[in-house]
């Protein structure tokens, strides 16, 4: 495994973007250079785990390092998680892998199409308008 060259994949939420680097070592992972033990919020932290825990001791080959952009914290987290997991499926190509993801939560590899609407003319918003009055 030490010649294999490095796999790129890509994980969104909402505006959140990460950008996940799988290359061969020891299962370090970081997160825009700072280290997961002290990532921060715990609770993102413990959502970007998931796919670690679930693909056992084997993300332990490789290092991860990952580079998120935008939105809020939790959306990060999220964009994260489905990065890792796409990454460590392309990295391993294991079928087993994937139904286990999938099993536990579809989200890590499907993701989310949900966009804002748009706003229409004759209102403030997308389904707002403005109040009718006849006095």
């Amino acid at each position: 495994m030490p010649g294999k060259k490095p796999v790129i994949a890509v994980g969104k939420k909402k505006t959140a973007i990460a950008k996940t680097v799988i290359r061969p070592g020891t299962g370090i992972v970081k997160i825009n250079g700072v280290p997961l033990e002290f990532y921060q919020p715990e609770v993102a932290r413990e959502k970007i785990l998931e796919p670690l825990t679930l693909s056992g001791d084997a993300w332990k080959q490789v290092d991860i390092d990952v580079t998120v952009k935008g939105g809020g914290f939790f959306g990060q987290a999220e964009a994260v998680r489905m990065s890792i997991a796409r990454g460590l499926l392309s990295w391993f190509k294991s079928s087993k892998l994937k139904k286990l993801f999938y099993a536990q939560d579809r989200s890590m590899l499907a993701g989310d199409a949900r966009r804002k609407e748009m706003k229409k003319f004759g209102g403030i918003g997308a389904r707002r308008r403005r109040q009718k009055s006849y006095r």
